[in-house]
């Protein structure tokens, strides 16, 4: 899905559009602890006032689907109960339209929703939602699309990877053993023995970098993986990209350094390089990015930084 090229031009209190609320639950998201919450979260938008149609999906790609047809029957909102990649969905339908879009937060990761000011509790979340929806209110947000060389269009809404944690999610994707969370731990495992510096070339509004560097994250929001702000500075209202580079770290250097990265200091590391670009031109070799947590595309990619794409009920 690309940009238009007009984009309504809606007052930050402006009017949401009439129509229902579409709401896309994802039953399985933080482990399935949130599964009887759903009921009261449709009934608070139910009290709205507006239709609720629970929108039906078995897999990512059904679930994007399932948001673009909604948006194409009219829907005035779109709700999202999940997590990151639940957010990530509903961003591709959404994005570049004036359909609100409010998520709840009920994953094991919830940095978008958490990192634009929606409550953690996911029945709170809803309440902000509910009242945006009475009031008619959104208030814009950036989203970052990323554009693949044969001009294939993706959205996120928190961050890209496309460094060492892209590499353990990728590895941690094609294993089979162990199950759960020791599944991903083991990949970190293995992604460290083979740890390397690895040549990545950026460019930053057209400005040139090569770059040796073990971990790179292009940020719209500060957060990933559950509240680790490797972007500490982004801002999703500032209409750039801020993008973080660690470049050549030992094993063990990396490991001291990973801790710090949930408060956000390790960007005062000496190994760290941060900067800000409307634009990010990015490459490297056998490299998939990684985005909102969700497998995104191979390297090369172009990533802009898009002004208000995403209307928020809040």
């Amino acid at each position: 899905m690309t940009v238009p090229d007009q984009r309504p031009d809606l007052a930050a209190t402006g009017d949401l559009p009439a129509g229902p609320v579409a709401v896309l639950a994802n039953p399985t998201a933080g482990r399935g602890r949130f599964r009887g919450l759903l009921p009261a979260v449709l009934d608070r938008l139910a009290a709205t006032g507006r239709p609720v149609r629970l929108l039906e999906a078995s897999d990512g790609p059904g679930a994007a689907t399932a948001c673009r047809a909604a948006v194409a029957d009219g829907a005035a909102a779109l709700v999202t109960v999940g997590g990151d990649g639940t957010v990530h969905q509903g961003i591709q339908a959404v994005a570049g339209t004036p359909v609100g879009f409010g998520p709840v937060p009920a994953g094991t990761g919830n940095d978008f929703a958490v990192d634009t000011g929606f409550p953690v509790d996911p029945l709170a979340a809803a309440g902000v939602i509910s009242t945006a929806l009475v009031a008619g209110r959104t208030r814009p947000v950036d989203l970052a699309r990323v554009t693949t060389p044969d001009g294939t269009t993706r959205w996120y809404g928190a961050v890209l990877a496309a460094g060492f944690d892209a590499l353990v999610n990728e590895r941690a994707n094609r294993m089979r053993w162990p199950r759960g969370p020791r599944r991903y731990d083991l990949a970190i495992l293995l992604e460290l023995a083979r740890l390397r510096p690895r040549p990545y070339r950026l460019r930053l509004d057209g400005e040139s970098h090569e770059v040796h560097a073990v971990l790179v994250a292009v940020g719209n929001c500060p957060s990933y993986g559950g509240g680790m702000r490797i972007c500490p500075a982004a801002d999703p209202t500032d209409g750039l990209l801020d993008v973080v580079v660690g470049g050549r770290f030992s094993r063990t250097a990396l490991m001291r350094v990973k801790p710090r990265i949930y408060s956000g200091t390790h960007v005062r590391h000496p190994l760290v390089r941060s900067y800000r670009a409307r634009t990010v031109e990015l490459s490297a070799e056998g490299i998939t990015a990684y985005a909102d947590g969700e497998r995104a595309t191979a390297l090369p990619v172009t990533i802009t930084a898009e002004p208000g794409a995403v209307r928020l009920l809040r």
